[in-house]
């Protein structure tokens, strides 16, 4: 039987702020449909977690589209470049897939006009980060006027609304928030370059923010780390 709730898309990459995303979602009441783009990234894992993802929070459903960005290159993700370990610099870093979100989004916004959702959350995040331009409030907010005038919905007055609660969390906010929702840290995948036996490498990027998040929230990262 249909839900009677209004229906929103999740881009649910297997992350940890996608899954906060999510459940956040959940919570504001909607009936969440997961979208996830298997982008030829370096590894499996972080699907795996998605579909785990949308089956522990009991998802209305969840979609993997295949989008195989590894034939522009281009990133540590998508490409043969070493992925970086020695520490977050100031500079937009080598694990920047090119217009990624600008990509997501837009296959998001299809899919929730198909759906004929109205409402989408991207767990994206302005403070602890990568230094990653599509992930900033001004990429959104522009985002959400192309998809106004690009879409049937938006020309006939219903435009799509994006949602981004963990814009301006701090990582260990966003921490709090995992542990609040109930939600288990290790179901999700943040390493870009994980280790042959298939742990996090713990130095990554993505790996050193989502340590020391838990770290100065003080909440235990379940997940098991290489180093």
């Amino acid at each position: 039987m249909a839900s009677s709730k209004p229906s929103a898309i999740v881009l649910l990459s297997g992350g940890l702020d996608s899954m906060v995303s999510a459940a956040i979602a959940l919570e504001n009441g909607f009936a969440v449909h997961a979208l996830t783009v298997n982008y030829g990234q370096r590894h499996r894992i972080e699907l795996d977690r998605a579909k785990a993802i949308a089956s522990k929070l009991q998802l209305e459903s969840q979609t993997e589209i295949a989008l195989d960005l590894r034939a522009f290159g281009g990133s540590a993700l998508t490409d043969e470049i070493a992925v970086p370990k020695d520490g977050v610099g100031d500079d937009i870093p080598v694990t920047y897939v090119p217009a990624r979100n600008l990509v997501f989004l837009a296959l998001t916004t299809a899919c929730a006009e198909a759906k004929s959702a109205r409402d989408i959350f991207i767990g994206v995040n302005a403070l602890d980060y990568s230094g990653y331009p599509d992930c900033r409030p001004e990429f959104i907010e522009s985002f959400a006027e192309t998809a106004r005038l690009g879409t049937k919905a938006g020309v006939e007055g219903s435009p799509l609304k994006i949602h981004t609660p963990l814009q301006h969390m701090t990582k260990a906010d966003i921490a709090i928030e995992c542990a609040r929702l109930g939600l288990d840290p290790s179901w999700s995948w943040s390493c870009y370059d994980p280790t042959v036996e298939g742990l996090p490498c713990g130095k990554c990027d993505s790996c050193r923010l989502r340590k020391k998040g838990f770290a100065e929230a003080g909440i235990v990262d379940s997940t098991s780390y290489a180093e």
